[in-house]
């Protein structure tokens, strides 16, 4: 395993990364005890990086439960930021919110520090200060060593810089963004900007959210377990580009999921790519293409099928601003288009 840098932070991490999200027993594997033989596997084969979130269900208490005695071989990263309930109160990025939410995710890791905390999406309703003051504070306390962030739009990260730079604060250490053969958009802005300023890059979704699994086929989908991904199915430019990746993928040798995470580690401002398995065949094929590095040529003819900074589609789960969320904020109001 050859390690990379997460960031300016000094600290090592693996370039597959073990996602969590599927260790939850709603929405994934029922059962927790094989969720930490999972786990267990992926530290055994070198990965040393599991990221989880105080949003996906009991996964924290998993996979807490799981790294006892082990712990010290991880890099631990949780999310605080998605709604936990129905009080408003439970989510975002508040003063408030973070302070307790922190000490939940403490207690249900059943650690005494959380090396990357992350912001789990954007909170434009909460001062940026407000949020990096809070931050910092749990860093100068101990309970978290790195923080970062995650679906943040390219400007936000250069603001949220300008702001700790501005008070003395705790900078974004991390981005986690989503990023795969089918959705390259990342590559326009926020990868060079996250290289510029030396930030770690975790991407999620590496798999087009199962797509690039194989499985998915125009006109016979199969295998699909959720209605976002169903979502994410009826979409003709993605189906069509799986069409056109899987004989690329067969010429080279490759089963299709190796020449997926194979490109999401590729490109120089990506530090770790996630992977979400959820049983350990998934695991096990997943980490046989370990070892597999992509030639220049089959970059190229990758570019040709999804060209360079483009999405192949749009992205289920994926974030979007209040500039393209809120129609009022793209429109002016009616009475001042009549008049001009």
């Amino acid at each position: 395993m050859r390690y990379r840098t997460l960031g300016r932070t000094g600290i090592k991490v693996s370039p597959y990364a073990l996602g969590t999200l599927m260790f939850a027993t709603s929405v994934g594997n029922p059962d927790p005890a094989d969720s930490a033989r999972i786990l267990h596997r992926a530290l055994d084969a070198g990965i040393n990086l599991v990221d989880t979130a105080d949003a996906y269900g009991d996964a924290e208490e998993i996979v807490g439960r799981a790294l006892k005695g082990r712990r010290d071989e991880v890099v631990l990263a949780t999310k605080v930021g998605r709604p936990m309930g129905q009080d408003p109160n439970r989510q975002g990025a508040s003063r408030r919110w973070i302070t307790t939410a922190v000490e939940d995710s403490l207690r249900r890791l059943g650690t005494d520090r959380i090396d990357l905390y992350q912001l789990h999406r954007p909170d434009p309703g909460t001062d940026l200060e407000e949020t990096l003051s809070a931050l910092t504070d749990l860093v100068r306390s101990g309970k978290v060593l790195a923080i970062g962030a995650s679906g943040t739009p390219a400007s936000d990260i250069v603001e949220a810089r300008r702001v700790a730079e501005l008070r003395g604060l705790e900078r974004f250490h991390t981005e986690q963004p989503p990023y795969s053969l089918l959705n390259r958009g990342i590559e326009r802005e926020l990868l060079p900007v996250a290289q510029r300023h030396g930030l770690g890059v975790l991407v999620w979704g590496p798999l087009g959210q199962g797509m690039l699994t194989g499985r998915v086929r125009q006109g016979r989908a199969t295998d699909v377990r959720r209605a976002g991904m169903m979502r994410a199915f009826g979409d003709e430019r993605r189906l069509d580009a799986v069409e056109r990746l899987l004989p690329l993928a067969a010429e080279a040798g490759l089963p299709l999921t190796h020449l997926a995470m194979a490109f999401a580690i590729s490109h120089p401002g990506v530090t770790s790519a996630l992977l979400g398995a959820r049983t350990m065949e998934q695991l096990d094929g997943l980490l046989a293409g370990l070892d597999v590095v992509l030639s220049d040529e089959l970059l190229d003819r990758i570019d040709e099928i999804v060209p360079p900074g483009t999405d192949a589609g749009p992205l289920d789960q994926a974030y979007l601003p209040p500039a393209l969320r809120d129609p009022a904020l793209r429109r002016r109001p009616a009475d001042a288009r009549s008049a001009a």
